[in-house]
């Protein structure tokens, strides 16, 4: 996809509507889902608890839920994100984002991120939900960076995903381009994560990036919108 002929429709269709705040409350999920609905955006990106909420919320109107799982720092064990992804999927989510185990990863044990990811995408698949996994890369080399895309090319989720938005930084586009690049057309990527401009967005579509997590949509799209009508 290229941000320079990308339609309007196609960018609303990329974008995970995310309020992931602690203090949120139902009407600011109502506000969400909502705006989602008439944007026909691809997702809203929540905590796990709202899910039953949002699910009701969208109910007809195309957009998933998506729960937001062991988040922000993904330091709980595989059998507690499985049963929190398990009850967020009784509850009507139709997308996982789940944050791997990021000191196992640091500690050079693949096994252990790759059996986490194997357990996630195959509850997901089990419940034809889609599985993302959020790597977090602000804490990770570049080198730690592609070995979990390379995991993730042989186990083969659906997405892998930059950021949770709650680390020392988001996004970055070459981080990006280099998850793009190892894990190839087997899997997409999600940039997330500090995506606040139609600019920043731009660039990450065009490093490869199939989703966009941001609670910056409606901004991002008047900006498009108006990128578009001085291009005439």
């Amino acid at each position: 996809m290229n941000s320079k002929t990308i339609t309007r429709e196609e960018l609303c269709g990329l974008f995970d509507h995310t309020n992931l705040k602690a203090y949120a409350q139902e009407e600011d999920f109502k506000k969400l889902c909502d705006e989602a609905a008439a944007n026909h955006f691809a997702m809203v990106a929540i905590n796990s608890a709202p899910v039953a909420l949002c699910h009701k919320l969208l109910k007809g109107s195309g957009v998933h839920v998506g729960a937001a799982i062991s988040f922000p720092l993904g330091q709980t064990t595989v059998n507690t994100k499985a049963f929190e992804a398990e009850q967020a999927i009784q509850d009507g989510a139709d997308e996982i984002d789940y944050v791997i185990h990021i000191g196992q990863l640091k500690q050079k044990n693949t096994a252990y991120i790759k059996e986490e990811m194997e357990t996630m995408v195959r509850l997901c698949r089990s419940h034809q939900v889609i599985c993302k996994v959020i790597f977090e890369n602000c804490y990770l080399t570049k080198e730690e960076i592609k070995t979990a895309a390379e995991i993730a090319r042989e186990v083969r989720p659906d997405f892998i995903k930059t950021s949770t938005g709650f680390g020392t930084s988001g996004a970055l586009y070459e981080d990006v381009l280099l998850m793009k690049k190892t894990v190839g057309d087997l899997v997409k990527v999600k940039a997330a994560g500090g995506i606040r401009d139609w600019e920043t967005c731009s660039r990450m579509i065009d490093a490869g990036a199939e989703r966009i997590g941001t609670s910056s949509g409606l901004l991002i799209l008047e900006q498009f919108d108006r990128a578009r009508q001085q291009r005439g």
